[in-house]
Formats: structure tokens, C-alpha cells, sequence
């Protein structure tokens, strides 16, 4: 285990509000954080790119004031999620104004972060980068990472194939450094399970789309409340890349979820729409297989608070 340092006694539950594309804005990390739980987003949500000095500054603000009334709460730092790709033409940019915010973390995807890791670790800030595969986790590691994010079947948005119980064995055996599980994270047992497991912190996703400081339209939030684990598709059309989707969201925009073509790596553009005519993530929604037990949509703080209660009956129950 290797909690990192930043993270100690910080926490009301080792847990990270995983980011989630247009989901996740100021209002649900502000939510997150302030219950207790590491809270992020991705960088292109701030649109204009303008933006996004605004939406770190009101954060940054709005935790240090909480912190300042209510010093008996634990308040998390928060994550800012970068994507490494030749298609995100915003990433130096935003990296350089990470960098005059001093972001505590951020969360990289798809490609290795070499230069982004160089430049957090330049103030002292961490870096995770999510992979689905052992061999994603390497090259991960040899570039400095702080931590290794294991997206594993189930989970939300751009998921990997694996079983959580192959992949962070894995990783384990080759990184010393923290190991954040995702994949169907809901409930408190979820979290318990995976520190179980051999990783450091949870991520979870999906549970905090069905929260009222969620930037989902109401349909969305209603449809992961309605949904079950078979009503998610997993599919590359969209963006490229495999991810879990709301099959209720694709037969919306007038696609067969049953007959969906594969999509192309090489046709992968975050800065643009995608080649479907509904765009990926707005009219496409992204959920993960634990859409089964989320049964209602509450302040993410009731979320938090309820699977804090969960972690502890069911560590409870075990010690019995």
C-alpha cells in the first residue's frame, strides 16, 4: 500500500471522484472535496479555454474558505484530467496554466505523460495515469508517475477489458507507488473491496453523475437511476477507443446498440465531434456497469456520507 503523503489524513474515504466529460465541472469537485473525497474534472470542460484559470481559482478559494469554517472536516485536494493525445491541441496550454495553479494532481490518459509529469513535479504535485493494461502501466511507470489508475471492466467511459483482480495483482508486482481501482465503484463495500484488493484508492465515476451538483441533464441522471449492468454497451464507435455506454442514450440518437460498427484509433478527435452524428459523452452517455445499485440522485455529500457509512458497516461485519 503507498498512500501518497498529500493525501494523508485528508480523506473521509480513500476515494477519488473519477472525471467525467462535460459531467464534471466546479460545482461536483467543489461537492466532492468537501466531503471528503479527492474531486476532478476534465481540462477541455472549461470551454472557452479561457475558462479554466477561473474554474481552478473558484476552486482553490472555495476549498481553502470551507477548510477555514469547518477545520474538524477533512478536505481532499483536487484533480485536474489531462488528455495526452495529437488530437488535444489544448494540452500545453492548460498544462501551463496547471502549472501557475499548482493543480495537486492531475490524471493523465491514453498516452505516456513524460513532459506533464516533469512539469507537476516541478511544484511538488502528483501525477496518476490510467491504464487497461499491464503493458500501459510500464510505460507509465518508467516515466515517474505518482500513481497507476487501473480502468478495468465495468467501468465507466474508456474501459479496459481486464478483471480487476488480474490487473492490479500486476501492476502490484512491478509499482511500489499507488494503485487507484476503477471499475463499477458504487458503494462503500466497493471501496473496502478494493483496498482488499491490494489497490490504495477507489475511483468512481458513474454513483456521482446521479448527483445534483452534476452537470447531466435530468434524462441522464434519470436513466442511471433506471438502468441495469445489461443495459450497458460497450463499443469503439464513438470515440475510437472501447468505452461503456447507456444503451437507452444510443437508441436515442437513432443507432442499433445491437449492430454498432467499430470505431478507429486514427479517427480519434477530443477536440472536435465525433463521425457519428450524435456527438460522443452529450448525446451518447457514458455509465458504467454498476448503474444497478444507484437507485435515487442525491447531493454528491449524501453520496459521500452513505458509502462512508457503507465502508464501515461492511469492515464491520467482516471484523465480526
Amino acid at each position: 500500500m503507498a498512500l501518497p503523503d498529500a493525501l494523508a489524513g485528508r480523506l473521509r474515504l480513500p476515494l477519488i471522484g473519477a472525471p467525467m466529460f462535460i459531467v464534471s465541472g466546479p460545482e461536483l469537485v467543489i461537492a466532492q472535496c468537501t466531503a471528503g473525497i479527492v474531486g476532478s474534472f476534465p481540462a477541455l470542460n472549461a470551454r472557452p479555454q479561457a475558462m479554466l484559470g477561473e474554474w481552478l481559482k473558484r476552486i482553490r478559494d472555495e476549498l481553502a474558505e470551507y477548510a477555514e469554517t469547518h477545520p474538524e472536516q477533512p478536505v481532499a485536494p483536487y484533480a485536474v484530467n489531462q488528455i495526452v493525445h495529437s488530437s488535444n491541441p489544448r494540452l500545453a496550454e492548460d498544462m501551463e496554466i496547471c502549472v501557475e495553479h499548482q493543480v495537486p494532481i492531475i490524471i493523465t490518459s491514453l498516452r505516456p505523460p513524460e513532459d506533464v509529469v516533469t512539469a507537476v513535479h516541478s511544484y511538488g504535485g502528483l501525477v496518476f495515469h490510467d491504464v487497461i493494461s499491464l503493458r500501459h502501466a510500464r510505460k507509465a511507470i518508467s516515466q515517474g508517475v505518482d500513481g497507476i489508475i487501473a480502468v478495468c471492466a465495468g467501468a465507466g467511459g474508456h474501459a479496459g477489458p481486464m478483471s480487476p483482480f488480474a490487473l492490479v495483482k500486476e501492476i502490484r508486482k512491478e509499482f511500489d507507488g499507488a494503485i487507484i481501482l476503477s471499475g463499477s465503484i458504487t458503494s462503500g463495500g466497493d471501496v473496502l473491496a478494493a483496498r482488499a484488493m491490494g489497490a490504495d484508492l477507489a475511483y468512481s465515476g458513474t454513483r456521482f453523475i446521479a448527483s445534483n451538483e452534476a452537470n447531466a441533464t435530468p434524462d441522464y441522471k434519470q436513466m442511471i437511476v433506471d438502468s441495469a449492468a445489461e443495459d450497458i454497451v460497450y463499443s469503439s464507435l464513438f470515440t475510437g477507443v472501447h468505452g461503456n455506454y447507456l444503451k437507452g442514450s444510443i437508441m436515442k440518437a437513432g443507432l442499433d446498440p445491437d449492430n454498432l460498427p467499430d470505431g478507429s484509433k486514427h479517427d480519434m478527435d477530443f477536440a472536435k465531434a465525433t463521425k457519428s452524428d450524435a456527438k460522443a459523452w452529450k448525446d451518447i452517455w457514458g455509465a458504467g456497469q454498476g448503474v444497478g445499485s444507484i437507485d435515487s440522485i442525491q447531493s454528491a455529500r449524501d453520496i459521500v456520507m452513505s458509502m462512508e457509512r457503507e465502508y464501515r458497516e461492511t469492515l464491520a461485519a467482516l471484523s465480526a
